[in-house]
């Protein structure tokens, strides 16, 4: 019956496309997740309740509470999916920057194995120790 949403950025509209009396009842549905003829019904019962309070309520809902419609609702999604998009290129863009420092650490590690294999091979050499003792002489 109650399926929360992820998004973090969510707000409260009165939905325009579902509406039979302002929308506040299917935009509150939107937003907390009801199923919207429970919330009609629970809606019903406030009203037989609290008569004044209800209305009240429910009229301030009306003049305080944005409308939106489907169309608008596309608008919305589509600008967070460019967001979402966009903060995407830019991970990326990171990965790759991280990866290309990776591979230049990793070429210039492999250099430095190879000019110390280079030295290795030349201070064990039987020609290294040869000239070390013509130089000391």
């Amino acid at each position: 019956m109650m399926t929360m949403n992820a998004d973090t950025d969510r707000r409260l509209y009165r939905d325009a496309d579902r509406a039979v009396l302002g929308g506040v009842c299917a935009g509150l549905a939107g937003y907390m997740g009801f199923n919207l003829r429970v919330t009609r019904i629970l809606a019903f019962i406030a009203f037989c309740m609290a008569m004044p309070i209800a209305v009240i309520g429910y009229i301030a809902a009306v003049f305080l509470v944005p409308s939106a419609s489907s169309r608008d609702y596309d608008v919305a999604t589509e600008k967070q999916a460019r967001k979402r998009r966009k903060s995407r290129k830019k991970k990326d863009t990171v990965e790759a920057t991280t990866s290309q420092a990776a591979a230049d650490i990793n070429r210039r590690c492999r250099s430095l194995d190879q000019r110390l294999m280079r030295l290795e091979k030349l201070v064990t050499s039987s020609r290294f120790q040869l000239d070390q003792e013509l130089s000391k002489l």
